[in-house]
């Protein structure tokens, strides 16, 4: 049987921390998960490759990450970050979907 997840607030040790880390980590790939399949129903919609990189969009969906990080006390730039990587990621992944559906 396994330890419950503690809060962050409630850790008193480092197995309790990479404990709640670790279950933190398990939920982000889930939700990458359900990112993933917009992706794939985008690479389906989209009627040409080209569509798939749009930069507007990008700097959106960035900027909207950086607002809510800010909102939530994160440092918006750390943030910035990761999603720039995140977007990068999820357009590759998109036109590989993409160029699979068109076979």
């Amino acid at each position: 049987m396994t330890a419950p997840i503690l809060a962050a607030t409630d850790c008193t040790t480092m197995a309790e921390v990479r404990a709640g880390v670790d279950a933190v980590d398990r939920e982000l790939v889930a939700l990458l998960a359900r990112r993933f399949a917009y992706m794939d129903a985008a690479a389906r919609i989209k009627p040409t490759r080209n569509a798939v990189r749009d930069e507007g969009r990008k700097a959106q969906v960035i900027g909207n990450a950086r607002d809510a990080a800010g909102a939530a006390g994160l440092p918006g730039a750390v943030i910035a970050d990761m999603w720039e990587r995140l977007v990068e990621g999820s357009i590759a992944y998109e036109l590989a979907a993409f160029d699979r559906s068109r076979g």
